[in-house]
């Protein structure tokens, strides 16, 4: 891991994914990887950030559906809920409140400038205000935990500036002595940073090149089997740097099997089909365990729903307790004007 600097005993990690389809290998080493290694160092808040999937206007069955299965996969992957609050973003509604409060501090052009509205508008889309204001939401997210440390990709680390932003701005403005935000700061795997996906590309929905966590055998077979590879003949060497192929392997191999193919795409006579094989099988087995405590919560639904409802009374009371101080502070307390 490379970091700006190591947890700290003060630290509180903070951190969602939106809900939108199922998780993909660039979901689980972008993010939630980090997430289970992380539950056990600090005080954690995890969520499924509901609101900010309005922002694509979803049908409300495939809102609910897509965010109760990304609770279960969470919990199948091993996000303990008695180590880490895990929840669903509009369970503390209070989120919205902060976020309001937050965007009467940053210049609309700060936003204007956020990496999801600019692509938006260069694909030609008309994005919406929801989309314009993302950015403050997620430091809304962040913040009302208190959190001070958020597991996220590489490519994301330019919301978490802005959360930085309007943490030094709520302080600057209404603390006069102590902060009462302390300014989150990136959690970041480098070696991981963009997972490629099945065309080299970021893995991506928008891109259409993802391989789902919990794939069919089939699908994954039929997927991987189409990546694109080089056409170099089977008897010469293969080069591994500029594989699609191997760039996968090395994200689920352990260090003596990856070692061994590599040998092998330097020795020749391997080839693209075998290495796609050993990409399958390795593909199965990494996940074999969650698959299986995946099709057990898929029996007991309950459990993941007891789960996260516990988790969000968590999280609410720590909601709660910062919105107090915020309305305070911001001056949103008129009863206390004749005391």
């Amino acid at each position: 891991m490379t970091n700006l600097k190591p947890l700290e005993p003060h630290d509180i990690i903070s951190s969602g994914i939106k809900p939108t389809g199922v998780l993909h290998y660039g979901n689980y080493f972008g993010a939630i990887r980090q997430y289970i290694n992380l539950q056990d160092t600090a005080e954690a808040f995890y969520f499924i950030v509901d609101y900010h999937a309005l922002t694509t206007l979803p049908t409300p069955d495939t809102l609910r559906v897509d965010t109760f299965r990304m609770a279960l996969d969470w919990i199948a992957l091993g996000l303990d809920p008695d180590k880490a609050s895990l929840f669903v973003q509009s369970d503390v509604p209070e989120v919205t409140e902060l976020a309001w409060i937050f965007s009467n501090l940053l210049p609309a052009g700060d936003l204007e400038r956020g990496v999801s509205f600019k692509d938006a508008k260069q694909r030609g889309d008309t994005p919406n205000a929801g989309l314009l204001n993302y950015p403050v939401l997620q430091a809304a997210d962040i913040l009302i935990y208190r959190g001070s440390v958020v597991p996220v990709g590489k490519d994301q680390t330019q919301n978490i500036e802005i959360a930085k932003r309007i943490a030094n701005r709520f302080n600057r403005r209404f603390t006069s002595d102590k902060p009462y935000f302390h300014p989150p700061r990136p959690w970041v795997i480098e070696e991981v940073a963009v997972v490629p996906g099945l065309d080299g590309q970021k893995m991506s929905k928008s891109y259409n090149n993802t391989i789902a966590i919990f794939e069919e055998p089939e699908v994954l077979r039929k997927k991987v089997m189409a990546i694109p590879t080089a056409s170099t003949p089977l008897s010469e060497p293969m080069d591994p740097d500029s594989d699609h192929v191997f760039s996968l392997i090395r994200l689920v191999g352990d260090e003596e099997t990856v070692s061994s193919i590599r040998d092998s795409y330097l020795r020749g006579g391997f080839g693209f089909r075998r290495a796609k094989e050993e990409l399958i099988n390795l593909l199965e087995s990494y996940f074999a365990d969650a698959r299986e405590r995946r099709d057990e919560l898929v029996a007991k639904p309950d459990v993941v729903r007891d789960a996260m409802v516990a988790g969000a009374e968590r999280a609410r009371v720590r909601a709660q307790e910062t919105m107090r101080d915020v309305r305070e502070l911001t001056g949103l307390n008129w009863k206390n004007a004749a005391r």
